[in-house]
């Protein structure tokens, strides 16, 4: 072998041991995890806010691409869904808690009738999902699995017959409580009435499992976690909590109930919001409204009261000097590392929350095209592909699969006729 020949070889052999050669970059490490299995989002809240911003525009504005570029800026389009590898979402069907019962339910309904709208407006991109083998059928086809949360139990107005019309409709999951305390449920974020569920708690839990739509406790007390664990024949989700060790916030979910979710079979799905991430953004943006309101808080309190112009002003001033704490992608990673530690890696999920926090998100996370970024942290920090998969959607799948066995079980049980009491 001449010099020149030698040299060739020996680059040829460098090269192909190199680092570069030797294994795929990250970005097609993550690719080919979310080609096999779905990314699966539990809770995106863009049906809500495209109600509220656009009006009746909601029914034809061109969801394709371009919604970061309006103002405010969306969290979420069709281009960067497909960005992020997104292969199934669960598309929240919120309504404000303050509203009259009936009210809640009409809205409801006009929201599971948007969601199906953009799905059928986008057939190359959308499909409708009702079981796991939907959501997988449907990924393999290149399209994102569609399916359906009822974000309060306060919309059902303690009517199960409403709980069943909302499943035969395509809802697949309900939260049991909102931001407020219902009469059968108590609520993280409001004054406990119950302990926990009422008997009339306790039956929707139940119905919940006969219809085979899954039981969410992210907004619900700790109190009324474990009532839900206890009564559950099937394996529960956090559609969007995090970690109470790292962030002490009450919807978030404490070590002894993660404890409970493993031995369950659920899922915890990973928020993105900071006041759940952080726990000093938590305490920051509890000091910015204690501001708020000290600064104007009509008809009786604050020093500016009816002053709105010197209010904004003084809060100008106040955030300037009180800028919030940063929040980051690796915060997020932080908490899907802790949940994973305690109750193991076959219980946690992503529930970003997005387009129902606002611009306040980590950064790092800005969209739905982000989630490859959250799996490549993961990845550095040593996560197998296997379990970066179960991560991304294999766990819900799995819980999914449980829940639709259940309620096959349950096939002969007639519906549930409990009401509360004068209801």
């Amino acid at each position: 072998m001449n010099g020149s020949t030698w040299r060739a070889a020996a680059a040829l052999l460098l090269l192909a041991t190199s680092p570069l050669c030797a294994a795929p970059t990250e970005d097609a490490r993550i690719a080919k995890i979310l080609a096999a299995t779905p990314l699966i989002d539990g809770h995106n809240d863009w049906a809500e806010v495209l109600r509220e911003r656009e009006g009746d525009g909601r029914w034809t504005i061109d969801l394709t691409h371009g919604l970061e570029m309006r103002s405010p800026p969306y969290n979420t389009d069709i281009a960067r869904l497909r960005r992020g590898h997104v292969g199934g979402q669960f598309w929240s069907v919120f309504v404000s808690a303050d509203l009259q019962p009936l009210q809640q339910v009409e809205e409801t309904l006009d929201q599971i009738d948007l969601v199906k709208n953009f799905v059928a407006r986008y057939p190359r991109d959308f499909a409708l999902a009702r079981t796991a083998a939907d959501v997988r059928r449907i990924h393999a086809s290149g399209r994102i699995a569609s399916m359906i949360g009822v974000e309060g139990g306060g919309q059902i107005d303690a009517d199960l017959s409403v709980l069943r019309a909302y499943h035969d409709l395509g809802a697949g999951y309900l939260t049991l409580t909102h931001v407020k305390t219902l009469a059968w449920a108590d609520s993280a974020t409001d004054d406990p009435v119950h302990g926990g569920l009422t008997p009339f708690g306790v039956a929707v839990v139940g119905e919940l499992n006969r219809l085979g739509m899954l039981v969410d406790l992210s907004h619900v007390s700790e109190a009324t976690m474990r009532a839900a664990l206890a009564a559950t024949k099937a394996p529960v989700i956090f559609s969007h909590s995090s970690a109470r060790a790292l962030d002490d916030h009450p919807r978030n979910v404490s070590d002894d109930v993660l404890r409970l979710v493993a031995a369950n079979g659920g899922v915890v799905m990973v928020n993105f919001a900071p006041a759940y991430v952080s726990d000093a953004y938590r305490l920051w943006s509890a000091e910015e409204a204690a501001e708020k309101t000290r600064l104007n808080a009509p008809p009786y309190g604050g020093l500016y009261i009816g002053q709105p112009d010197k209010a904004q002003a003084a809060m100008a001033e106040w955030q300037k000097a009180h800028p919030a704490p940063p929040v980051t992608l690796a915060m997020v990673a932080d908490h899907i590392d802790h949940i994973a530690k305690v109750a193991g890696v076959d219980h946690v999920g992503l529930g970003s929350d997005f387009d129902g926090v606002g611009l306040a998100l980590p950064e790092g996370l800005g969209g739905v095209d982000t989630y490859p970024a959250l799996l490549t942290e993961m990845a550095r920090r040593g996560w197998r592909d296997a379990d970066l998969a179960k991560l991304a959607g294999g766990n819900i799948l799995r819980v999914m699969a449980a829940s639709e066995a259940v309620a096959a079980s349950l096939a002969g049980k007639p519906p549930s006729t409990a009401h509360l009491p004068d209801h």
